[in-house]
């Protein structure tokens, strides 16, 4: 769990670097996806081939492509990705995208990845923001 924390943390301080002025320039703080993968045995490296495919989608439907983190010591996890929050429009901008490639798009997506887990979580969070401007939310 340690180590999980220090990857969260790392993480969260280069998006910081990367999105504090969007920030302060935005009325609300950006939201991001935070998907922690356990591979299923002997699938880690079509799970990274199959994230690899989901970027190429993303970047094809001008959505940014995901921050990916490896597991090196600590917890059970294999994975850890940061991805934004995507709207209704992007999410139909993505599965044509993939529909153009060739490749699953809607509920399929899911059913796709799920081949590869052992198990996932997905957390909803707001940021990367400063302490301060956290605080400053609160006013």
């Amino acid at each position: 769990m340690k180590s999980l924390m220090k990857y969260a943390a790392a993480a969260a301080a280069g998006a910081i670097a990367a999105t504090s002025i969007a920030y302060a320039q935005a009325a609300s703080p950006p939201r991001a996806i935070i998907s922690i993968y356990h591979a299923a045995p002997g699938h880690q490296q079509a799970l990274l081939e199959w994230l690899a495919q989901q970027d190429r989608i993303a970047t094809a439907a001008g959505i940014p492509a995901s921050q990916i983190y490896a597991h090196t010591d600590g917890d059970s996890w294999d994975y850890l990705m940061i991805a934004p929050v995507t709207t209704e429009a992007q999410d139909q901008a993505a599965d044509a995208a993939a529909a153009k490639m060739g490749l699953p798009s809607g509920p399929k997506v899911g059913l796709e990845l799920r081949k590869h887990l052992q198990s996932h979580t997905d957390t909803y969070v707001v940021g990367p923001m400063t302490a301060a401007q956290m605080l400053d939310r609160l006013k």
